[in-house]
């Protein structure tokens, strides 16, 4: 079997349902997962989280954004506790494994339903500056 080719890299999109109430709510449970989980994936935090509280337009939309910055690229939370409800995304140039990072985002809020998104973004990035510098040498010829 012929190994799946990345671009630049992986984005996991994770919508839960369902979730803990009490866990959306949780801001240190929030800033907890976003401070220790890139270590969890082998990734390299260079900066800690942010988690900040919102409020909407009505009363049930409110909740919690968060996000960190990693080398290879970040990892985004937003609750909405009154909905149940949480969009997670991890985008990584690093190849990481999708199924393990969605197992222990739906252990942590306690999903009970999910939608799962995974794009491989950045198709034509050359990963090698050789490669590189022969598509540019090709489109500087066919000019």
């Amino acid at each position: 079997m012929k190994k799946k080719r990345w671009g630049f890299g992986k984005h996991l999109m994770l919508d839960g349902y369902g979730c803990d109430k009490q866990k959306l709510m949780d801001m240190m449970l929030i800033y907890d997962f976003l401070d220790h989980y890139p270590e969890e994936m082998e990734m390299t935090k260079i900066m800690p989280p942010y988690v900040f509280r919102y409020s909407g337009k009505s009363s049930e939309e409110w909740g919690f954004s968060g996000f960190v910055l990693i080398a290879e690229s970040h990892i985004s939370i937003h609750t909405f506790p009154e909905k149940g409800f949480l969009s997670l995304d991890v985008f990584s140039c690093k190849d990481f494994n999708t199924n393990k990072a969605v197992s222990y985002v739906t252990n942590l809020f306690s999903i009970q339903s999910k939608e799962i998104n995974i794009l491989n973004r950045g198709l034509e990035y050359p990963k090698q500056s050789e490669r590189a510098i022969k598509i540019i040498r090709q489109e500087r010829k066919a000019l």
